[in-house]
């Protein structure tokens, strides 16, 4: 797969057209009440002058408004500033092999890649590995040693087939030597091959697999078997 960053344009456009009309719309009652107010203090009666505590309150009132739509304005630039910042980082990890949280890995070239890190050693671990609809390719058992290891599956069946390269997901159901199920982290590596902007925020393209950004745990490459 060619590298290269996808990007749909959000309503940013519109949200701040928006928020400009309801300031020019806000703005504008504004200065109208204002008028309004003080050509009613001009020409009341002075024998019976009218209640200023309702106008008094109404002013307060358009001017808290007046306060957040200001604020939001300031938010808005904010979060565009750092959409716009977290893109670009994002552009880096293109060509850059990263490792991240995930059982799902892609079978290319012979093998597909898992790096496991039990909570403590496993004396017993079944490890299978299902197929895009979740049918089960084949089954292993092996021990775990505490800490992260790289497991590489050679893309064999269990039939002894060799399967079709394709996306592939990862189970691994471990216990040690008490019986006492072991919890087994698993992360992925791969090479970023293109950069996803159209959610907020950026996910990285990684063959056909697509990882948050914010689960990547390294950049560089794998460990050793």
């Amino acid at each position: 797969m060619s590298s290269g960053i996808s990007s749909v344009a959000g309503a940013t456009t519109s949200a701040s057209s928006a928020t400009k009309t309801s300031s020019q719309e806000i703005a504008g009652n504004f200065t109208q009440f204002l008028t309004l107010l003080t050509t009613q203090l001009k020409n009341q009666n002075p024998l019976d002058p009218m209640d200023t505590n309702q106008f008094t309150q109404q002013l307060v009132q358009y001017a808290g408004v007046e306060q957040q739509l200001k604020s939001n304005d300031r938010l808005d630039a904010i979060l565009s500033n750092a959409k716009a910042s977290s893109s670009a980082s994002a552009t880096g990890f293109i060509g850059q092999t990263v490792t991240s949280d995930g059982k799902t890995a892609d079978l290319a070239g012979g093998d597909a890649t898992w790096t496991l890190t039990p909570s403590r050693a496993a004396t017993q671990a079944t490890i299978t590995i299902k197929d895009a609809k979740g049918n089960v390719v084949v089954s292993q058992s092996k021990t775990l040693s505490s800490g992260a290891q790289t497991f590489v599956w050679d893309g064999r069946s269990t039939s002894g087939m060799t399967a079709p390269d394709g996306t592939y997901s990862i189970q691994v159901d471990a216990r040690d030597a008490t019986g006492t199920p072991v919890t087994v982290a698993t992360q992925v590596t791969g090479k970023v091959t293109g950069v996803d902007l159209s959610g907020t925020s950026p996910v990285l393209l990684i063959d056909s697999a697509r990882v948050p950004i914010s689960s990547v745990q390294s950049i560089g490459s794998g460990l050793s078997t």
